[in-house]
């Protein structure tokens, strides 16, 4: 039997859900006013395409109704009314059900392997390697060692990138240099718990499970992806001092030593995600 919602309580959960979200999204609406961008905290609008209302609005989630007035939701075309108030289509989950699973999958053969922590954060140097500055994916921001520095740190290591999503930006002259040749059809098998991508996916993850999932995890899944995204660009070849960024000097012994111990700290949050979008996910392709 699904849970029922009175009006006061889930218009208060919605208003909570709201405030959360709130900090992460009131930037991101004043600089699109002012046309101006933020190489972090536009990052996670622009490349998973959600956007900051969808982000601010809360779901209750399969197995939950909203009583009373809930046109709202009715309105979005992924809900309707049953018996006992308004919730997510259920029918609609058969339609995905085949996507849920290996995503479900994904997640699950993620957290079986052991974490790897020697990529030292060189996907963003080898996505501008021996690029000219006009080529550069963030051009308005100056590289901290030059176009010449730049080149030579990414030609004084192996680079060790697992992840599809981050491999397929680097330039035709970094991708021969990288261990391995991650595809879509390797993900799978490739994807492991230390990757800082794998880590800020869990938001995209979250985010595809919407209307079915959990709201709370949903914000959860962002801020870590938040985070993650600040350390990408401090340990990036980008000077961002002007943002308040201070450099993981990933070039030097120090700074590989820091962003080690740092994407550690975010591995473990993120095993905790992890495991709990699997019972989200588990939990929906139950109602399907």
């Amino acid at each position: 039997m699904p849970l029922t919602l009175d009006e006061t309580d889930w218009r208060e959960r919605a208003q909570r859900h709201r405030e959360r979200a709130e900090p992460y999204v009131a930037g991101r609406r004043e600089r699109r006013q002012h046309g101006a961008k933020h190489p972090v905290d536009d990052f996670l609008f622009e490349y998973y395409g959600y956007s900051p209302a969808r982000l601010t609005r809360w779901h209750p989630g399969v197995g939950v109704l909203l009583g009373g007035d809930a046109s709202e939701y009715e309105a979005l075309g992924s809900y309707r009314r049953y018996a006992g108030g308004v919730g997510a289509d259920l029918e609609r989950i058969a339609g995905r059900r085949d996507g849920f699973s290996w995503i479900r999958d994904l997640l699950a053969l993620t957290a079986s392997r052991s974490a790897r922590t020697d990529c030292f954060g060189l996907h963003e140097w080898a996505m501008v390697y021996r690029q000219s500055p006009q080529e550069v994916r963030h051009a308005s921001w100056p590289l901290r060692l030059g176009p010449a520095g730049t080149d030579a740190v990414v030609e004084a290591h192996q680079l060790r990138c697992t992840h599809v999503d981050a491999y397929r930006f680097f330039t035709p002259e970094a991708a021969p240099r990288n261990a391995l040749a991650p595809s879509r059809e390797t993900q799978r098998a490739l994807e492991q718990p230390g990757c800082l991508h794998a880590g800020m996916d869990l938001y995209k993850w979250a985010m595809k499970l919407v209307p079915y999932g959990d709201s709370d995890l949903l914000l959860d899944c962002f801020a870590l992806a938040r985070d993650v995204r600040e350390l990408d660009m401090r340990a990036a070849p980008y000077d961002l001092a002007a943002l308040g960024y201070e450099p993981v000097r990933i070039e030097t012994p120090a700074g590989k030593a820091e962003y080690v111990r740092l994407q550690r700290e975010h591995a473990e949050r993120a095993a905790g995600l992890r495991e709990r979008l699997v019972a989200d996910y588990d939990r929906v392709l139950a109602c399907a």
